[in-house]
Formats: structure tokens, sequence, C-alpha cells
């Protein structure tokens, strides 16, 4: 499944630029502006920071995430296609144990020339009234950062509620043991409809022993008098 973006994207100003030693970043100069060249990459990258669900699970910092890629030149940028693959790390909804999964997220976005003026110069704003230029990511000086489509994309692919695997039984509601160690494990169940009358029944018990006792020690009483 192709990443989509449900949020707006901020365009990268033009003025910030990229640093090419960034392994996340990418250049296109090979495709020359010719469409329809292409070009396929592969890289393995350490991941970003916070690359998942915050306290959920996600790809820890600095773990390798593997990149295949396929960049097509097109008429109005860079069109890039490709697939992520990581391992990522979080605690179970249902046992709260550790856990790891393996990720493999889709993504395709376009990354286009930015626009110029009319001496062919980069323009260092977007103008007022391109109303897409929020969403757009643009190529500078021929390179791309693949930051923000790579963490959009494994999210997506990130479950909400993880677990360790489909038939964990969890925890006990009651007293929280974990359930997969002791599958026998059960409380009795008791009828809130018969719960009063329980009560009751223990408070009367408790009375008719006190009662016992003090008629046991009157009669001790008794018998010292004679």
């Amino acid at each position: 499944m192709v990443a989509s973006h449900s949020e707006p994207k901020a365009g990268r100003p033009l003025n910030a630029h990229l640093d090419h030693r960034n392994p996340l970043v990418f250049d296109t100069h090979e495709l020359g502006r010719r469409p329809g060249a292409l070009q396929r990459l592969t890289r393995s990258v350490g991941a970003p920071k916070d690359l998942g669900l915050d306290g959920v699970i996600g790809v820890p910092e600095g773990a390798p995430v593997d990149l295949r890629l396929r960049l097509e030149s097109v008429m109005e940028g860079v069109l890039v296609t490709g697939t992520a693959r990581a391992t990522a790390k979080g605690e179970c909804v249902r046992c709260l144990e550790p856990l790891e999964l393996d990720v493999a997220a889709d993504f395709q976005e376009m990354f286009s020339y930015p626009a110029a003026d009319d001496r062919g110069r980069a323009k260092a704003e977007p103008a007022d009234d391109d109303e897409d230029d929020e969403d757009t990511l643009y190529l500078e000086d021929g390179l791309f950062d693949l930051e923000s489509v790579l963490r959009d994309a494994v999210v997506l692919a990130l479950p909400m509620q993880p677990v360790c695997r489909e038939d964990c039984p969890g925890l006990c509601p009651q007293c929280g043991i974990r359930l997969e160690e002791d599958p026998d494990h059960n409380h009795d169940a008791v009828d809130i409809r018969w719960a009063a009358l329980q009560g009751l029944a223990g408070t009367i018990q408790d009375g008719e022993k006190d009662n016992t006792g003090d008629a046991a020690e009157s009669g001790v009483d008794e018998k010292q008098e004679k």
C-alpha cells in the first residue's frame, strides 16, 4: 500500500540548504531532467529520532532501515517510489511484554522542481496564490530529503494496538497475573445479587460467635461465685 499523507506537510524553504552528507538526502543529478529517466537505489540508514507512534511502538533511533528506491524524472520534478524495511519495538497492549515487529512501509512522493522567475532563477519564496504549495516538497539543487516521507510511511504501517501474537490471552483483570503463564487461572465469580446477603450472613455468624463467647464467660463466672 502506498502511503498517503493525512496532514499537510510544509514545503521546505528554498533557502534551507540540504546537507548531502545526511544519509536521508539523495542526489538526482544523474537523471539530468530527462523525462522518463530512471534510477534505482538501495541504502541502509540509521533510523531518525521518533520514527513511530510515541509511547506505543517505533523503530529505535539509529536502528537500521533498509531503503529500496526508484527515482523517475517527470516534467514537474522527480517521482520517488520506494519501500522501507526495519524492526520496530514496543509493548504488547494485552500482556504488556516487550515485542518486536518487522515493518515494511511503501511510499510514493513527488519532489518538484522549484519555480523559477523570468530570468530562470529559483524563487526564494513560493507565490502567495499557490494554494497547493504548502503540500509540495521541493528539490534543492537536485537534492531531496526523504525523512518526512519515511516518517509518514512508517507511522501508517505500524499497528495502533500492537500485540505479541493474535491469540495473546493478556492479563487477569482482577489480579493482573499473565494468563499465558497460568492458563487455568480463575477467580470464583460472585453473583452481585447475593453479595449483600453474604455480607449479612458473615455479620450474623460473627454475632453468634460473640454471643457464644459471652455465654461461656458467664458460666465461668457463676462457677467461681459458687
